[in-house]
């Protein structure tokens, strides 16, 4: 199953370019790399462009592939697309090779400057049948997530300024804070309020903690806190993936 991630962007259109074209910002933004390096590149801007990319799974373990990848900047609609192949050959790695595309749409919907940003991708899973029953219960949705929340992230930087390093660190607050909030109400419903920490606890009746809980884990996050859920996770209608006029091969 191709996936898929859509989000709008209130930002100039060069900027958002830029910001995912750029691998020095790409990298900076976009959860599933810890750094993509340019490899040597002789052509034109629309040429194909290749790229070695490095994702740490475990402090100890980290895995490397290259990929290709080929814009289209002018389109009588507005529209930019770029194409790109990938690959993985380290035999730790899940994913073997896949393809995909990032489109930049103009938004005409009336509400404001904005670009529609998605992105569909699919790949091959390593390992057989073992592979692809891991690759659907854990890979794929953690792909997607990662995607998405990428994407939200991305999205903060452009609208607010936040910067990548900062809205991560606003994620984990959050996530602690939460984490903190439903542990504690967890642990007084079980053990009773008056297990909690000083004299507060004794007025804590069993609906509010499960309230406090409740909320924990279904408020809507902040503002400047990247989010998956905000993003689109299923194409508004079925679509080919666009055609380029400069396909890139698979990498080597």
């Amino acid at each position: 199953m191709r996936l898929y991630v859509e989000t709008r962007i209130r930002a100039e259109f060069d900027e958002l370019w830029t910001r995912t074209q750029d691998p020095a910002e790409h990298r900076r933004w976009d959860l599933r790399f810890t750094e993509i390096r340019p490899l040597p590149h002789a052509g034109g801007e629309e040429e194909p462009r290749h790229f070695r990319y490095t994702t740490r799974v475990l402090p100890f373990l980290t895995l490397s592939g290259t990929g290709v990848s080929a814009g289209e900047k002018e389109r009588p609609d507005g529209t930019r697309t770029s194409a790109l192949r990938f690959s993985c050959p380290h035999p730790l790695s899940l994913l073997a090779d896949g393809s995909g595309y990032w489109r930049y749409v103009p938004d005409g919907s009336g509400e404001g400057d904005g670009v529609r940003f998605l992105t569909g991708y699919d790949y091959r899973p390593r390992w057989g049948g073992v592979g692809a029953l891991a690759d659907r219960l854990a890979l794929r949705p953690l792909m997607g997530w990662a995607t998405a929340w990428s994407f939200d992230r991305l999205r903060i930087w452009l609208e607010h300024g936040v910067t990548p390093e900062r809205a991560r660190r606003n994620w984990l607050a959050e996530l602690a804070l939460r984490a903190a909030v439903t542990g504690t109400a967890g642990t007084a419903l079980v053990l009773g309020p008056a297990a909690l920490p000083g004299p507060s606890g004794a007025f804590l009746s069993p609906l509010l903690l499960v309230a406090a809980a409740a909320a924990a884990l279904l408020a809507p996050p902040l503002p400047r806190t990247p989010a998956a859920r905000r993003c689109l996770r299923t194409p508004p209608a079925p679509a080919r993936p666009p055609r380029l006029p400069h396909t890139p091969e698979t990498p080597r």
